[in-house]
């Protein structure tokens, strides 16, 4: 039976692939060991998500294993072989302030744990396509060196500006403010590609916006609409970073970004690069989430604000679906973010309200 292998299994992209490609018929073959509590504590941890996907996926495999160790990496590719068809990689360190502090661990995790994967791939698995999920952090600071104009509750690119319609994969990366997590994924994203070109694999390398939805286990550090619905809907205090809170990020809801996923396994390319999340169809300023958070739930978010902005962090950063939209004309956005939220809000009442 043709296998996926997912890394991440049980985190929000790693889940929601999970729920998609065992619903088609695949064998889904899961690697996480809930790395993400190691980072932010308790209230992050994807033990809950493992567990319901245990329950409800009888079929679905789990192994507890770090992508630091090829050793065990190895032993799940050798045990599955070429029915191995398909390899989506989400596990990371996806947090700038946890790189700072221990530059190592983050390093080893992003970029040789994605090195371990591939190099997987290329001995066992060398026909499978490879999925990798990047990040819009590649770019570093430069988006924040755009013709930017400061709007009553955003910030917002100036309208004759080529990048209107959101940024795309000609900025380059480099000469920029990256943060240590932002180098650690380059280096990840360069890898892909370069196995790719060099052995004439099927890699994607998808850069993405904010990635969310239900099953995110928000923390201050990561995950920021997840976590400020949890915060809304539990009374608890709220920090906005920086830029008068008017700071735009797109988000991609994780069904969406996984159908991006599944029509480039049905016709992967080679060393492809695409910038995904929302685009012009689903993004927002902090100060706009907060105010929809609010009138869902009800409840006033209880903030504070401080001007110190996260070093390196974007004031406005939308993503050009469009190269993505060309190749595979039969995706598009159906998720926006008065959606997710609402969604969110429904599907963790009870589990976040326990929390109140």
């Amino acid at each position: 039976m043709s296998t996926v292998i997912i890394t991440g299994s049980a985190g929000l992209i790693g889940s929601e692939a999970v729920r998609f490609f065992a619903s088609i018929g695949m064998n889904v073959v899961g690697l996480d060991n809930d790395m993400r509590k190691f980072f932010f504590g308790d209230e992050a941890s994807t033990e809950w998500n493992r567990r319901r996907l245990e329950l409800e996926i009888p079929s679905y495999r789990h192994y507890n294993v770090d992508i630091r160790d090829f050793e065990a990496i190895e032993k799940i590719y050798k045990a599955y072989g070429s029915d191995i068809t398909l390899i989506i990689h989400t596990a990371a360190q996806p947090s700038h302030d946890w790189a700072a502090r221990d530059p190592f661990l983050d390093f080893s995790v992003n970029a040789n744990g994605t090195l371990n994967m591939l190099e997987a791939t290329r001995r066992y698995a060398p026909d499978a396509t490879f999925i990798f999920t990047s990040t819009n952090k590649v770019y570093g600071d430069t988006p924040n060196f755009l013709p930017l104009l400061e709007l009553e509750t955003r910030w917002e690119i100036d309208p004759s500006h080529r990048y209107w319609s959101g940024i795309a994969e000609d900025m380059t990366i480099d000469q920029s403010k990256h943060s240590l997590f932002g180098a650690s994924k380059v280096a990840a994203d360069v890898l892909v590609q370069e196995y790719g070109r060099y052995f004439g694999m099927h890699t994607g390398i998808f850069r993405g916006g904010c990635l969310t939805g239900p099953n995110h286990s928000g923390t201050q550090l990561h995950g920021f609409l997840a976590y400020l619905m949890k915060c809304t809907m539990t009374g608890t205090p709220y920090t906005v970073f920086g830029y008068r809170g008017k700071q735009v990020r797109d988000n991609i809801h994780s069904h969406d970004l996984i159908q991006a996923f599944y029509h480039f396994s049905q016709n992967p390319r080679i060393a492809e690069v695409y910038n995904i999340g929302g685009g012009r169809e689903s993004n927002c300023s902090m100060l706009e989430a907060i105010q929809m958070s609010q009138e869902i739930t009800g409840r006033d978010l209880k903030y504070t604000y401080t001007d110190d902005n996260r070093s390196g962090d974007h004031i406005w950063y939308i993503s050009d679906l469009a190269k993505f939209e060309q190749h595979y004309p039969e995706w598009s956005i159906t998720y926006d973010v008065p959606r997710i939220l609402r969604e969110m809000y429904e599907y963790n009442l009870e589990r976040w309200a326990a929390h109140a």
